[in-house]
């Protein structure tokens, strides 16, 4: 009998969370489509005091500008491979140039 139970909790809570996800999911491509605000300094420079102009352009996330609010246009995360024994030479150098690093020479003394 507590099998039985067990197997409905677990049904019911699957049911949930499929339907949790198909939600999401759905509320995640209505807000795709939306355009953020822009902000009052923006607005101010451009003289419409506070009030949305009447065309909607779309604005980038925020993550995408940078502090002036300009576009980046140079990849966020750029990746090159390096081997083992280059990775490990730059390790130990920075943990060498650290300044809580005792060389063998400080330790012995």
């Amino acid at each position: 009998m507590l099998h039985l139970l067990y197997i409905l909790a677990f049904t019911i809570l699957a049911f949930i969370a499929v339907a949790n996800l198909i939600r999401n999911l759905i509320m995640f491509s209505f807000d795709r489509e939306r355009t953020y605000p822009v902000r009052s300094s923006q607005m101010a420079n451009q003289g419409n005091f506070g009030y949305v102009s009447s065309r909607r352009q779309p604005i980038p996330h925020p993550e995408l500008l940078d502090s002036a609010g300009n576009l980046i246009k140079e990849p966020l995360l750029v990746m090159r491979s390096i081997n083992v024994e280059d990775a490990r030479q730059q390790l130990d150098a920075l943990y060498e140039s650290s300044p809580g690093h005792k060389s063998e020479n400080q330790e012995e003394a």
